[in-house]
C-alpha cells in the first residue's frame, strides 16, 4: 500500500525494458497483472508500505534499476539497505553505495551507516539481489531499548557485503513510526526509476547465543 495515502503510480508488468540508447534514465513497462512492480512512468512515486509486520527475518529481494537511479529497501520501515547505481564506481564505497547500510541524519549532517566491503553492483537494466539476515531491535517489560537493531548479513548478488551490522537509530528518510519489535517492509520509489520482483522472507530462526 501508499506511504501515507499518497498518489501511487506503481504498477505491475509482465517485463522491464531499460532503454539504453533512448532513455538511460528510465524504465519502461507494459501494465499487466504480473509479478514485477514498477514505479511508475517517471521513476517518482510513493513509497510501497506492506500491511504484514515482521521482527525478525531472512528477506529475498529482486531489483533493477535505470542509469543513476536509487532507491532502497527499509527493514521494519526504518532501517534502509541502499539500492544506488554504483556500477563501475573505483573510488572507496560509502553507506550511499548499492550495498550500503544507510546513515542517520543528526544535526543536518550524515552521522553512522556502513558502506559495503566490496562494489557488487551490475549494470543498470539487469536484475539484481539482496539477501538480509535481520534481528530487529530488543525492549525490555518497561518497553526501555535494551538492544539496537543489527544486520547480521547482507549479500548483494550473493557476495558478502554487510557482516554485524548495528544500527543505533533509524536511517535518513524512515517512516515515522517508533522503533518496536515488529514494524513493515518499505520499499522507495520517490528517488529515481526501480522496479521489484520476487521478493520473499520468512521469520529468522534464533541461533543460541547469537
Amino acid at each position: 500500500m501508499a506511504q501515507d495515502n499518497k498518489p501511487n503510480e506503481w504498477f505491475t508488468t509482465s517485463y522491464v525494458r531499460w532503454e539504453r540508447l533512448l532513455g538511460p534514465t528510465r524504465l519502461s513497462g507494459q501494465k499487466t497483472p504480473s509479478g514485477v512492480m514498477l514505479n511508475g512512468p517517471t521513476g517518482r512515486t510513493c513509497n510501497l508500505v506492506t500491511a504484514a509486520k515482521h521482527g525478525d527475518i531472512e528477506l529475498y529481494v529482486e531489483f533493477m534499476l535505470a542509469k543513476g537511479s536509487n532507491s532502497g529497501v527499509y527493514l521494519h520501515g526504518l532501517y534502509e539497505i541502499q539500492i544506488f547505481d554504483s556500477f563501475g564506481s573505483s573510488e572507496p564505497m560509502k553507506s550511499s553505495d548499492g550495498g550500503g547500510i544507510y546513515h542517520r541524519w543528526i544535526n543536518n549532517q550524515g552521522v553512522g551507516g556502513s558502506a559495503p566491503s566490496r562494489n557488487a553492483s551490475r549494470r543498470p537494466g539487469e536484475w539484481q539481489s539482496y539477501q538480509v539476515w535481520f534481528e530487529g531491535p530488543r525492549f525490555d517489560a518497561s518497553g526501555r531499548k535494551t538492544r539496537n537493531a543489527r544486520f547480521l548479513r547482507v549479500l548483494h548478488n550473493g557476495l558478502g557485503v554487510q557482516s554485524n551490522v548495528e544500527c543505533e537509530g533509524p536511517t535518513l528518510a524512515h517512516m515515522e513510526i517508533p522503533e518496536a519489535a515488529e514494524n513493515p517492509l518499505m520499499l522507495q520509489g520517490d528517488h529515481g526509476p526501480v522496479a521489484f520482483r520476487n521478493i520473499h522472507w520468512r521469520p529468522l530462526r534464533p541461533l543460541i547465543n547469537r
